[in-house]
């Protein structure tokens, strides 16, 4: 899990070949003008979630990982907390992964709450488990999905 400022993203471009481009389109992007959705950027190796809304708070949240691509959560307005939880220290078996949603939930709670105030990002690996929109104020999001194997 990597947590840090949009205006430092740069130094995150050498974990993943992905990582350049997803947040070198984020600078092209007219936030006003962004509604709610999932906007393809390339192909299915990067594609853009936009989110508007309350948060659902630390206890309606639901632990979640991913298999195929990464997360990288950005917080535009509001500020997010997010649950996390390694995966290794998750029940054995999760709640059943669906590989056309590609999202594993996950019983128990996040051991941390990690504040994402507008400006910053984390990026969620498959082993990251991980619960967003844990705030109750309003949140404006973008998620960043990264295939994990960038060919």
């Amino acid at each position: 899990m990597v947590l840090d400022r949009i205006d430092n993203a740069q130094r995150s471009y050498p974990l993943h070949p992905g990582f350049k481009p997803a947040f070198e389109h984020l600078k092209t992007v007219d936030f006003a003008a962004l509604v709610p959705g999932r906007y393809p950027i390339d192909g299915d190796r990067l594609s853009m979630i936009v989110t508007r809304g309350p948060g659902k708070g630390m206890d309606a949240t639901r632990l979640e990982a991913h298999k195929r691509y990464i997360d990288i959560q950005c917080t535009i307005s509001g500020t997010d907390l997010i649950g996390w939880k390694n995966i290794r220290a998750c029940a054995a078996e999760g709640l059943g992964y669906s590989d056309e949603k590609d999202i594993e939930f996950f019983p128990g709670a996040s051991d941390v709450w990690i504040p994402v105030p507008a400006g910053a990002f984390g990026i969620f690996f498959p082993e990251d488990v991980h619960a967003p929109n844990g705030a109750e104020e309003e949140l404006f999001k973008v998620i960043l999905k990264v295939k994990v194997e960038w060919e």
